[in-house]
């Protein structure tokens, strides 16, 4: 059986504080078919050339400042996935390698609530530029995974402006973030797959909602994977956290 693919929103440490978002994302994956493995595509890792981390011990990068020290004791030993990052140089070519990079915090706190037993093997994979029409193929290259039983996860923010952030979590959203979350609601349940990957253009307040187009990026590697899934992407989470859509998908 082939898995699904998946884009979600990875919050920030706080993310295991706020009992609603952890149930959804615990619950998300109850329903999911056990994967053999997980590749990460995570907003916090952009690196050229195209480069797989850790896949023996798998360490944690605690890449945040300014948080309470308990943020930082966290732990997540998912064990290493070799046999994945064989299959991504097989499937991608050219690969580099990075054995000492481990799991940032948008594929650790999430697969903290999602994986809580630690047991799935993970990887995590760079993003080797923000150009959506590439990361669109990377992922279709990366799509044969599927039939492996690997979950395949862009791991982002749907909005993401950090100096437009509600100080109250569960506040209403800014005018920007709403309309570009409504916009990108509408073009993923049409399969409008020209307009969002040229969304800096077709979407209402997209310098707002991405100053900078890192938290959507992965959402393309997550498309490209899936392309050739018949039905429209499942919205399984939405609603705001500080303002922020935390939208996350589900396709096949």
């Amino acid at each position: 059986m082939s898995m699904p693919v998946l884009y979600l929103s990875h919050g920030a440490p706080p993310l295991a504080d706020d009992d609603l978002w952890t149930r959804q994302l615990a619950g998300w994956s109850a329903e999911l078919p056990r994967p053999t493995s997980i590749l990460m595509v995570s907003a916090h890792w952009e690196n050229a050339p195209l480069t797989v981390g850790a896949t023996t011990t798998v360490p944690l990068v605690y890449d945040f400042w300014g948080f309470p020290r308990h943020y930082y004791d966290v732990t997540y030993e998912a064990p290493g996935a070799p046999g994945l990052a064989a299959s991504v140089h097989a499937l991608l070519g050219s690969v580099h390698e990075d054995p000492d990079r481990g799991l940032d915090h948008g594929a650790y706190v999430p697969l903290k609530e999602m994986y809580p037993a630690e047991d799935v093997p993970v990887l995590q994979m760079s993003m080797p530029s923000l150009d959506p029409e590439e990361l669109f193929s990377i992922g279709q290259r990366l799509a044969p995974l599927r039939d492996e039983g690997v979950l395949i996860v862009g791991s982002g923010f749907f909005t993401h402006n950090l100096s437009g952030m509600r100080a109250d979590a569960g506040g209403a959203a800014p005018t920007w973030s709403a309309e570009f979350d409504h916009w990108g609601a509408e073009a993923l349940a049409a399969r409008d797959l020209d307009a969002l990957l040229d969304f800096q253009h077709k979407s209402p307040a997209a310098r707002l909602a991405h100053p900078r187009t890192e938290h959507f990026a992965p959402l393309f590697v997550s498309l490209g994977a899936a392309l050739g899934t018949t039905e429209a992407p499942k919205q399984v989470i939405d609603g705001y956290w500080h303002g922020l859509a935390k939208r996350s998908i589900q396709i096949g």
